[in-house]
């Protein structure tokens, strides 16, 4: 599996203490498995590992010298990671190219622990090492203007404060819109 070795390298270079507890944390959850979603983007075995380098590699190009390595890789390949334990498989029918239905492996959303999408993937990585300020608000607010109606203009103020969170929102849009169109 090529992307989790990828991943594992690049975790690896972060210099904070914690680090390899969330490495193993990794390896014994579902991430390297896990859909990226259930129907948006890469929906298959291993999209959520190949979605989170995709964003890596988008932010990577986008970032200046005033923003570490270690926040790159750890927004980047982090900022998903309250899908582990997220998704389960199911089937569905569907229609295939001759008009006749189907059945078609599918996955559907089963969490038990619902706290958010980036404050839970903020409260898990922040369980084995701490982030900076700005990481938390970067992974927190991914998701930019796609958050309920009341927290919009959160959105414009962190975004107007924080250079890595806006830069992740956009990093995350090319791979899940450009990147990984199906």
């Amino acid at each position: 599996m090529k992307n989790k070795e990828i991943i594992i390298d690049l975790l690896k270079t972060v210099q904070r203490t914690g680090i390899e507890d969330l490495i193993s944390y990794l390896e014994n959850s579902d991430f390297f498995e896990a859909p990226a979603s259930t129907k948006y983007h890469l929906s298959e075995e291993g999209g959520l590992a190949k979605h989170s380098l995709n964003v890596y590699y988008n932010l990577k190009k986008m970032c200046s010298a005033n923003i570490s390595n270690d926040s790159i890789i750890l927004v980047s390949l982090l900022h998903d990671l309250c899908k582990t334990g997220f998704y389960k498989k199911a089937t569905r029918n569907i229609q295939n190219a001759d008009g006749k239905w189907v059945a078609a492996q599918t996955y559907i959303v089963d969490e038990d622990l619902i706290l958010g999408h980036g404050e839970k993937s903020v409260m898990i990585i922040q369980k084995y090492l701490d982030l900076t300020a700005e990481e938390m608000l970067a992974i927190r607010w991914h998701m930019g203007g796609f958050v309920p109606k009341e927290e919009q203009n959160h959105v414009s103020k962190v975004f107007n404060q924080c250079e890595l969170a806006i830069l992740l929102h956009i990093a995350d849009l090319k791979a899940t819109y450009i990147d990984e169109r199906m």
